[in-house]
């Protein structure tokens, strides 16, 4: 420590010298002589203070008690705010005291003049506006105490031992001398990554004399095969992804969920409706393959559909309110042959036999990593703003960081109970919603990090799976479900969770109390989310059920049966007539939520899009990890989806597909943020790394 503060003032001599501060140099060189301790001085702020109240030089009091605030007190838990207002009313009452004893009436006027907008609404003040005006106030029963010696000598012992404590708790280091610290942590990662670098040859170094013994030789191979990502890298430069689609057009009726759409979207819809045929809804987004891709350039993508896949959108509308849904045959593996011919419906794409040419939707401008977790990630969200994002890591880990103009963790959230899930607040967007494994949620102030409110919600169900915050700002939702479901790890196989029961519970984030349950005890619900004004929410769970909720009536609307095992991940579409969600069958479906389970389309995903996700390594390392965050995201129009792959997000559209890439590892979730001018994609992965694609849409897309 000592040599940190020599080495600072070495520096400090030195910017004053190049600023030509000479005055400030010399008063420097005189503290530093009379300076023993080479510490913290407490009794110097103490002093510092009672030098300012004892010059009457209240702007200079202020403004250097204001810094201890923002230095200082603003990192102390809610508790501790009481003791820091008592402080402050002490200090100021103690600077007019003072004035009162010296006779300077000027200076006692100046503060209630100055300090007067501040203070009125003060019930400790109220008394004390009268106080220019009373004759020998040291006599009043009201004001004797605060003219006595005794109160004094008192406040400053009270401030002293304040400070003082406060300091040796928090462990507070200026700025300047953080240098050290920083140098000795960097120290000791290096030496902890030599180590772990001689452990890596070592044990590279047994396994080839295992290969070079005839008898282990297949017994190695295994041991040492490379994941399947790892394998097809140097081939595609990126993941396969083969998906067909069931199309099943209906006309949305109206029915009481138009009340919820926006005026124009709800005068828009029939229109729409009346216009498309056969011809109009074959060329929908939804109602389209997707074939398999070839490695991409900057400027093309060439699209492949593996030969033996039949159309399968053939659409015959024998009714206005009917359609014939045709079942999806599996996608092939293989390769498909470079001299067949492939036949793709969507205009202006390139496929094999075919010479027209075909542009990705967007243009990425610039991709950057963060790679401050050292775990793989949970969850990763941007705020409404677009200017921050929390991401969480299977260790317990937020952190809250910002990525424009420049990179930068804003905050690191630690816990000692396991965390689950998280979710931004959207009014103010600040705040940050945590759910614990142990039946409760923080609400966090990412600016003033600390702690605001930390609510427990259900003893008798402690993980808090999913939150969902309310467009409004005003509520959220949360869903918690039972202790049968905590066997359920964040990594690892995935044990059977039909048996674990839920809840989903509607909090009021300005009151911080429960107002009420949105449905009885049901299979633990693994998401929710609300449409654009708060009025509409859709839940999926562990039984395969999606759940809408009429939260203006604060109850369930319709239920269905959607997919064979658990729903990951639900979405309202752009125009809030469907509803998209992906399940444990790996079915990426539409739903049409005026005609209850009434499928628009289904798409058949790979493991890589819906997980479990699976990170092998050398000597038969495995590990699993279940989907806990979001697994798809839509763009600002709802005409692209991005999805998760083996090696970076996918941006779907039709056929047209746009691979992010920039990963070695399993996409495990995703976010798609339109707040600012450019779309910002980002796809978090096992290995803890956080890609962040800066995107602009293409003019001709």
């Amino acid at each position: 420590m000592s040599s940190a503060v020599e080495r600072t003032d070495e520096l400090v001599r030195e910017y004053l010298t190049y600023r030509g501060f000479s005055s400030a140099l010399r008063h420097l060189d005189t503290e530093i002589k009379a300076d023993r301790e080479r510490g913290l001085r407490v009794d110097r702020i103490v002093e510092q203070l009672l030098q300012l109240v004892l010059t009457f030089d209240l702007s200079a009091l202020r403004d250097y008690w204001g810094h201890l605030e923002r230095r200082l007190f603003s990192r102390l838990q809610e508790g501790y705010a009481p003791a820091v207002a008592k402080l402050t009313t002490s200090l100021y009452r103690y600077y007019v005291v003072n004035a009162i004893q010296k006779g300077n009436q000027e200076r006692t006027q100046e503060f209630f003049q100055r300090m007067g907008a501040e203070l009125q609404g003060a019930a400790e003040w109220r008394d004390w506006f009268a106080l220019p005006f009373i004759f020998a106030p040291e006599q009043n029963p009201t004001f004797a105490l605060y003219f006595s010696r005794q109160w004094t000598d008192t406040f400053l012992v009270s401030l002293h031992n304040f400070l003082s404590a406060l300091f040796q708790c928090m462990h507070i280091l200026p700025a300047l001398l953080s240098f050290d610290a920083e140098l000795q942590h960097t120290t000791m990662l290096a030496e902890e990554n030599q180590q772990l670098r001689q452990m890596l040859f070592a044990q590279q170094s047994s396994g080839r004399a295992a290969v070079q013994d005839p008898q282990g030789a297949m017994e190695s191979r295994v041991q040492h095969k490379l994941p399947p990502y790892v394998q097809h890298m140097d081939r595609l430069g990126d993941s396969e992804l083969g998906v067909s689609c069931v199309a099943a057009a209906s006309p949305s009726s109206r029915n009481f969920f138009s009340t919820f759409l926006p005026q124009a979207k709800r005068s828009s819809i029939p229109a729409r409706n009346s216009q498309h045929g056969p011809a109009s809804s074959s060329s929908s987004p939804n109602q389209s393959s997707l074939g398999r891709k070839e490695p991409c350039t900057a400027n093309q993508v060439k699209l492949i559909e593996p030969a033996g896949i039949r159309t399968l959108c053939d659409l015959k509308n024998a009714d206005a309110g009917e359609a014939d849904a045709v079942d999806s045959a599996p996608c092939d593996d293989t390769p498909p042959d470079s001299s067949s011919s492939s036949t793709t419906r969507g205009a202006g794409l390139e496929t094999e036999g075919g010479g027209a040419s075909s542009e990705p939707p967007f243009i990425k401008l610039s991709q950057e990593e963060y790679s401050e977790h050292h775990s793989s990630i949970m969850h990763c969200r941007v705020d409404v703003s677009g200017r921050r994002v929390a991401s969480l890591d299977v260790d317990g880990v937020v952190k809250v960081w910002s990525f424009n103009p420049i990179m930068q963790t804003k905050a690191t959230i630690m816990s000692k109970f396991p965390l689950l899930s998280l979710e931004w607040a959207s009014k103010p967007d600040r705040l940050l919603l945590l759910g614990s494994a142990v039946g409760t949620v923080r609400l966090y102030d990412t600016e003033a990090k600390k702690n605001l409110y930390e609510m427990t919600i259900d003893d008798t169900h402690p993980r808090i799976l999913s939150l969902a915050c309310s467009p409004s700002g005003s509520s959220f939702v949360c869903s918690a479900a039972t202790a049968a479901s905590a066997a359920v790890p964040a990594t690892g196989p995935r044990p059977s969770v039909s048996t674990a029961t839920g809840r989903l519970l509607l909090w009021d984030t300005k009151t911080v109390k429960q107002q009420l349950s949105l449905d009885s005890e049901t299979a633990a619900i693994n998401c929710s989310s609300f449409n654009h004004n708060g009025n509409l929410l859709v839940s999926g769970g562990a039984d395969g059920v999606i759940r809408l909720f009429d939260m203006q009536r604060c109850e369930s609307a319709m239920s269905w049966k959607a997919h064979d095992g658990e729903v990951y991940s639900v979405e309202f579409s752009y125009d809030e007539n469907t509803v998209y969600s992906v399940g444990e069958d790996r079915k990426f479906v539409q739903w049409n939520i005026h005609r209850c389970g009434v499928k628009q389309s289904e798409q058949q995903l790979s493991q890589d899009a819906t997980g479990p996700f699976v990170l092998s390594g050398y000597s038969g390392y495995k590990q699993v990890q279940v989907p806990r965050g979001r697994l798809f995201a839509f763009d600002s129009e709802g005409r692209h989806v991005l999805t998760c792959s083996a090696h970076g997000g996918l941006i779907y559209k039709e056929q047209a597909s746009l691979s992010l890439g920039g990963h070695r590892s399993p996409v495990v979730t995703l976010d798609w943020s339109s707040a600012l001018d450019c779309g910002t994609c980002l796809t978090a992965s096992m290995d803890g790394r956080i890609r962040v694609s800066t995107l602009l849409a293409h003019k001709s897309d």
